[in-house]
């Protein structure tokens, strides 16, 4: 009845030489699973269950779970089940039946037909618009991707489970338990990432529910993942004791895929604690038991860490049969982490051996594949990226507006205390001034916080962040890592750079400058780096003591780009200049060659989407508020530029700023 089974354990078993026996169970899984279900030997007291469950036809996961929980693994079984309730419009039944087939299949490693089955399952729970199956086999799906180490996949299965669990406002225990898969699944994929702390934060939430539910298989998970993340970050003696825990718990369940899983771990840390003995003893006693149970994904493991273990103690041979066997198990079955592993250990063994080629050859292998792994988890990276910061920026823009309103409740009862100070000693017209005066000081300041948050939005645009972000994510996913880490790190930069100057009412030129020269760097990304940006600062000017608003020029520069130089073809130019004016004043001037003012404004009419600028405005009006402190104002000019033939060749911004 488990040929499926009986099929893996010979793949996996340590001698392959009996392909001829596994073309036979082959043959025989076939004829199995292609006859007719009626012809098969499924009991009678099954076909009872099966047809008492469908007249029953409860809708939920954990009611037809307990009902066919011992029987799950059953693939005769399942696949009667499957086509009982088709036959008969049992939608629960078959997504049930077609999702736990595909949890059979992943257990013994045949991924793809794993996948296979769960969408099918989902497929039928969203057309019988069954959450619990719904969110059941979004999880394994999760789980089918995470062991073949497709992070990005596995990740967006899993947080839409996650999130249409928690919508559920009264979720059954059914719900619940789905909630601590997806946490538990999400947390060893952080782990994947090598983002320890956040997977350890996943995993003591999803411990916590499961000891409300007093989940015992749930609580040993959740300990073997924490001591995996801390095994990882190096805190040996934590994570033996996590594993302990996880072995008493699937000791007390009397799990055996729980106990070699435990062991297994154990066994790694003997080997990091350099108990050689102790971890070849553990994987000996433990290979056989996952041998019998047929779960490719922890043999290799097994055979590679024996493998580990006895190339340090110098079993060369040993470990050359244990590496061998683990890497061909890894590759039969498309596990790419544990072919990695076994790949690099092979080559450090054949270098001892001083077969040179071998090592060059396994070395090779280890490093493509290090990358292939590399490349998911960095993809997946850059787009949690682009989630915190959207998240992290509207969780900021609420607390700030929330402090403005508790500031501005906070004066206006103070000026209400005044006022009726002011009423009760005789002194209306002082109370009433003052208040007046108050109101206008606060009128100004709430003008000017406006102006700087609006300067701040221009500035921190989002389409620019985006876009500048996906520019970055597509030189990853080219492999072209210098670029990559090249405009990630000027990105980062520059926007550290606009926050910490959208605090300072003034910043030194030199700051400014450098803030608009990151700016256009990036922008250029997007223009094939067909600009030619330049700045041209005279010797008689220190940009380092000269005083300006923060970020004042970077509106020019973008008005300059995508209303100048965004249409035009052949060459691109923006040119700075900075030179003394007269007294009391420096001169910025910014130069393009593009359309000019009046072709743009054309081209902008024939647009359907128009972009609306209004970042030189606001720039206006915090010159204006900056010049109030200077006995001199500012001046903004707009020039026209013309050539021989008097054509438009470009405009020129030519800011006056007061310095006295």
């Amino acid at each position: 009845m488990h040929v499926l089974m009986a099929i893996n354990k010979t793949s996996t078993y340590p001698n392959r030489k009996k392909q001829g026996a596994q073309l036979v169970l082959l043959a025989f899984a076939y004829i199995i699973f292609t006859t007719p279900l009626a012809a098969q030997n499924v009991t009678e007291p099954f076909k009872y269950l099966t047809d008492s469950l469908i007249t029953a036809a409860p809708n939920s996961f954990t009611a037809i779970h307990k009902v066919m929980r011992k029987h799950r693994t059953d693939t005769l079984y399942m696949r009667f089940l499957s086509q009982e309730s088709k036959k008969k419009g049992y939608l629960a039944g078959q997504s049930y039946a077609l999702g736990e087939l595909g949890r059979t299949y992943r257990n013994i490693s045949n991924y793809s037909k794993a996948i296979q089955l769960h969408q099918e399952a989902l497929a039928i729970a969203n057309a019988a618009n069954n959450i619990e199956l719904k969110i059941s086999n979004l999880n394994y799906l999760g789980v089918v991707y995470r062991r073949t180490s497709s992070v990005r996949t596995a990740m967006d299965f899993n947080q839409q489970a996650l999130e249409l669990a928690e919508a559920i406002k009264t979720p059954s225990e059914g719900i619940k338990r789905s909630i601590n898969v997806s946490l538990n699944s999400i947390g060893n994929l952080y782990l994947t990432l090598k983002q320890y702390d956040l997977a350890i934060s996943y995993f003591e939430r999803s411990m916590k529910l499961e000891a409300e539910l007093n989940n015992i298989l749930g609580l040993a998970i959740n300990h073997q993942n924490i001591g995996k993340c801390q095994e990882e970050m190096g805190m040996l003696d934590k994570a033996m004791e996590n594993y302990t825990t996880s072995l008493s718990y699937n000791n007390t369940l009397n799990n055996d895929m729980g106990r070699v899983i435990c062991k297994n771990s154990i066994a790694k840390v003997y080997i990091k604690k350099e108990q050689y003995q102790e971890a070849l003893t553990l994987l000996k006693e433990t290979i056989p038991m996952a041998v019998q149970m047929g779960n490719s994904f922890i043999i290799a493991r097994l055979y590679n860490n024996l493998g580990w273990a006895q190339l340090l103690v110098n079993q060369n041979e040993n470990a050359e049969k244990s590496l061998l066997e683990g890497y061909a198990v890894a590759e039969d079955h498309d596990l790419r982490d544990e072919l990695a592993q076994a790949s690099h250990l092979l080559a450090q063994l054949y270098e001892v051996k001083e077969d040179y080629q071998k090592a060059l050859n396994y070395q090779t292998k280890a490093v493509n594949l290090d990358q292939e792994i590399l490349n998911d988890g960095t993809i997946r990276y850059v787009n949690d990226i682009l989630f915190r910061y959207d998240y992290e920026k509207k969780g900021n823009e609420i607390a700030v507006l929330a402090k403005q309103n508790e500031i501005v409740n906070l004066k206006l009862r103070k000026n209400r205390t005044l006022l009726l100070i002011g009423v009760l000693s005789l002194i209306l017209l002082t109370g009433i001034l003052y208040i007046l005066y108050r109101q206008y000081q606060l009128s100004n300041e709430k003008k000017m916080l406006t102006l700087e948050q609006t300067m701040l939005r221009s500035q921190m645009n989002p389409h620019f962040l985006f876009n500048s972000l996906n520019s970055i994510k597509l030189y990853i996913i080219n492999n072209e890592k210098k670029n990559a880490v090249h405009y990630l790190n000027k990105f980062s930069k520059l926007v550290r750079k606009i926050l910490e100057a959208s605090s300072q009412r003034e910043i030194p030129l030199a700051e400014e400058l450098e803030t608009v020269e990151l700016y256009m760097n990036i922008e250029n990304i997007r223009f094939s780096n067909e600009i030619n940006f330049k700045i041209n600062v005279h010797e008689a000017i220190d940009a380092h003591t000269v005083k300006i608003p923060s970020l004042i020029l970077q509106p020019f520069l973008e008005n300059a780009l995508w209303h100048g130089l965004s249409s035009k073809e052949g060459e691109k130019r923006i040119i700075l200049d900075v030179t003394p004016g007269e007294d009391g004043f420096i001169n910025i001037a910014i130069t393009d060659n593009g359309v000019g003012r009046d072709m743009a404004e054309k081209i902008k009419e024939g647009k359907v989407l128009k972009r609306k600028s209004i970042g030189i405005d606001i720039t206006k009006e915090r010159l204006a508020n900056f010049s109030k402190d200077y006995q001199n104002s500012f001046h903004v000019e707009i020039i026209d530029i013309y050539d021989d033939s008097n054509s438009p060749a470009g405009t020129k911004i030519l800011l006056h700023i007061p310095t006295i």
